[in-house]
């Protein structure tokens, strides 16, 4: 439905909406009816009413299906294993054929369907709210496909496709299944498809392809320097009452997402009156708030460190490398033969299982040879918590209330909680899924080749022949296998919390988090440039020495603080780095060129160390940040963090080598550019100039994209996504929100740049939570969506 169409509509509506808004009124007369109120706010933001959670679940399906269809219905293909028979096999898309192995694999050990089986009570499975919502989000899908036809869509993307089909509630517990196993089993998919003993070990069957294979995603994951999955980070800030003006809590959510594909966060308001009352963004095709707040709560996720699988190193018995010893006996490995249908015929691959879990194979790294293979154990492949969890986190009434949730519950796959109350409490936690490698287990079962892998990167490889190496139970975790809360950090302040995908270290400087297992992140290391700028923003803020007027936060000067555009590496090194070009303008690039350095210096003496649209120069620093050129002669000292290392390393010559290897990779570009006219991001024909940058320059406001030769940065690949600087005031939440590359990825959606737009003017729309800031909104629309369930 489009605004134009209903604005007749609006009046008729009041009786529905009355009745929606009062417990045990008429309308539960129509309690066999999926019936949800549409108020479309300005910029198609959605807040939905519905008397249960399955009605709600049906609004939430038909306007994130009118938003976003083609989004959500790849997403159904790929959890169908049907990537490589609607999209091919050749080219970009050849690793389709992997992704469908590895994902039919989920479907042929029904693994989505053992996460429904269990007491309906939220941690042994999903309760009935849950499934409720979504039973009613994929009828609310299929409504609106149904109401439209393929043929009919407006978004060219999968207008008319085959693939465009209803959906089922199994489709998105598969799709579930898949995020909450991102940073694990899903993120070592090529690797566990990969996984083939040596040659000639077993027989071949017809179309089955057998042999080493690549594992690039799964040996990008194992190399990281952390648990963290790719393409994904944030910022957030909890400020607590000694930090805000009004002594009340808030919360800065800046998370860097994709901005495009099925990573995109989509805005809405979800509310059952007296059961839930919840505004914020959630992943598109998800049901329930991710992040956000009600009326009394706000908070936000930053991507967290921590590991989340373990390895296992199997001793194979002498002859059979499909067996692997455990405690001196043969236990043999479980092969299931997969077949996926691609565009050339069926295709097969034979995987394998061990009592821990999968089989993985990194080439040059985690082997399977006739002595050794290895295993993976993760718990988010049983984590059937999550959903619940949100829900539960969306009725907290106070930072305590939340706490205890997160202990309880144990559900966030692979994230902090960063978060405030009305009260001004400000809580930091990392309470993920971990697997229990707690310091002894550690010191007794991973072998010492493999212990320099642990301590760089908190990987961990242990002992799979020994049953006294296996992962085990703490006494406060919610299932088995993973680290309770005792063992997690947590970090309650009055004044800020902070986390910018470093470790959970230095939440707060003053209070340092430590003595955790080496699993969850590092301590007493050096931080990232981000981590350090986010920090100091926040003291100079409560200062009052960042250049704004008074001290201490309001939901202004946050917003005003996290677009500031600050660039803390250009702070610490430009003048030094201008000197040393100065004194020698000729330097040599990395493929041996003599590269003139005196426009680039003077460049980079005019720029204003910022990354606004107006800002001439800044592209330079990116790309001599990109080419490492922040090399630095002063070491990182753990007693002073946030200001070591800081002195540039102008004598060391790969500095003025990264310097000219910059202008080399800008030839083309005029090097005093305004940064709004060579970075921008496409919608349609017109091209909206981007601020922000690389966190590689120390930029808070992270945008991630490539560089084009000879022409700039056309295409936001992720970075700030959705921003809320929000306040949890007596009166109610108020502040300020974003959604910067907008609510549709339909081009001919009207809400398709319209949020991008104000963005790049570093604009924003009001929070819209209680009944009255919503009816002040001119742009309000409303309908209703519903039919009788089946």
């Amino acid at each position: 439905m489009r605004p134009r169409r209903l604005a007749a509509a609006v009046t008729a509506l009041g009786l529905l909406a009355a009745s929606l808004t009062t417990p045990g009124s008429a309308a539960a007369a129509h309690g066999n009816d999926y019936s949800a109120l549409i108020q479309r706010a300005s910029y198609g933001v959605p807040h939905i009413t519905a008397r249960d959670f399955a009605g709600l679940g049906y609004g939430v399906g038909y306007v994130q299906a009118e938003d976003n269809i083609c989004t959500i219905a790849e997403t159904v293909v790929t959890v169908r294993a049907q990537r490589a028979r609607w999209f091919g096999t050749t080219g970009d898309a050849a690793a389709n054929v992997t992704s469908d192995l590895f994902q039919q694999k989920v479907i042929d050990d029904r693994v989505a369907e053992r996460l429904l089986t269990g007491p309906r009570d939220g941690l042994h499975s999903p309760s009935n709210e849950v499934r409720d919502q979504l039973r009613g989000f994929a009828a609310g899908y299929n409504a609106y496909l149904r109401r439209t036809g393929a043929a009919n869509l407006t978004d060219p993307t999968c207008a008319g496709k085959p693939w465009v089909q209803p959906i089922t509630e199994l489709d998105l517990w598969r799709a579930f299944w898949t995020s909450m196993a991102r940073a694990g089993s899903a993120g070592l998919a090529d690797g566990i498809v990969a996984a083939a003993p040596p040659s000639g070990s077993a027989p071949v069957r017809p179309g089955e392809i057998t042999g080493q294979l690549p594992a690039p995603k799964a040996s990008a994951l194992a190399a990281a320097d952390d648990g963290a999955p790719a393409g994904v980070g944030s910022n957030a800030y909890g400020l607590g009452r000694d930090a805000t003006a009004s002594g009340t809590g808030m919360v800065l959510a800046n998370p860097h997402f994709p901005w495009d594909g099925p990573d995109r966060f989509y805005r809405m308001h979800l509310k059952i009156p007296g059961r839930y009352d919840v505004e914020g963004v959630a992943l598109v095709g998800d049901p329930f708030i991710e992040i956000g707040h009600n009326g009394r709560v706000a908070w936000s996720h930053t991507v967290s460190t921590a590991r989340r699988f373990a390895w296992h190193r199997l001793t194979l018995a002498p002859g059979d490398p499909t067996s692997y010893l455990y405690d001196g006996k043969p236990r043999k490995m479980t092969a299931r033969t997969v077949t996926v249908q691609t565009p050339g015929g069926p295709v097969s691959r034979t995987l394998h299982d061990t009592h821990f879990g999968p089989v993985v194979v990194i080439p040059g790294a985690f082997d399977w040879t006739a002595d050794t293979a290895y295993a993976i154990s993760d718990p988010n492949a049983a984590n059937n918590r999550a959903l619940d969890g949100w829900l539960a986190m969306g009725r907290a009434k106070s930072v305590g209330e939340l706490r205890a949730v997160l202990d309880r519950r144990q559900f966030l796959p692979w994230v902090n909680v960063i978060a405030a109350d009305r009260d001004g409490k400000a809580l930091y936690a990392d309470h993920s899924v971990v697997p229990r490698v707690t310091d002894d287990l550690a010191a007794a079962c991973i072998p010492a080749a493999w212990r320099d892998l642990y301590a760089r990167s908190g990987q961990a490889v242990l002992d799979g022949s020994r049953s006294a190496c296996e992962l085990g139970r703490d006494p406060d975790a919610a299932v088995p296998g993973i680290l309770g809360p005792a063992h997690l950090p947590t970090l309650v302040r009055g004044d800020y919390v902070t986390n910018s995908n470093d470790s959970y270290w230095l939440a707060n400087p003053q209070q340092p988090l430590e003595g955790f297992p080496r699993i969850i992140g590092d301590e007493r290391t050096e931080r990232s440039l981000r981590t350090r700028l986010g920090v100091h923003q926040v003291k100079q803020r409560l200062a009052g020495t960042d250049g704004l007027p008074g001290k201490g936060f309001t939901a202004g000067k946050l917003w005003d603080v996290t677009l500031g555009n600050r660039a803390y590496g250009g702070e610490l090194v430009r003048d030094d780095l201008v000197r040393s070009c100065t004194a020698h303008p000729v330097a040599t690039a990395s493929d041996g060129t003599r590269v003139d350095l005196a426009a680039a210096c003077a460049a980079l003496r005019g720029w204003d160390l910022r990354v606004d649209l107006d800002s001439r120069g800044s592209h330079v620093f990116t790309e001599f940040a990109r080419e490492r050129g922040l090399r630095f002669a002063d070491r990182f000292d753990p007693a002073n963090p946030l200001t070591t290392p800081s002195r540039l390393a102008v004598d060391d010559p790969q500095v003025r080598t990264a310097l000219a290897d910059a202008v080399r990779a800008l030839d083309g570009i005029p090097l005093d550019a305004r940064l709004g006219d060579i970075q921008t991001e496409p919608r349609g024909a017109e091209r909206i100039p981007i601020h922000g940058g690389w966190p590689e320059a120390g930029i808070f406001n992270m945008t991630i994209n490539l560089l084009e030769p000879g022409i700039g940065y056309r295409k936001v690949r992720h970075g700030t996504s959705f921003l809320m600087a929000v306040e949890l005031d007596r009166n109610g939440p108020s502040g300020r929100q974003i959604l910067t590359y907008s609510q549709s990825a339909n081009p001919n959606s009207p809400w398709y740049a319209d949020q991008t737009r104000l963005y790049s003017g570093k604009g924003w729309d009001t929070i819209k939570f209680t009944e009255k800031q919503l009816k002040a909104d001119p742009n309000l629309v409303t309908y209703r969506v519903g039919e009788r369930r089946r």
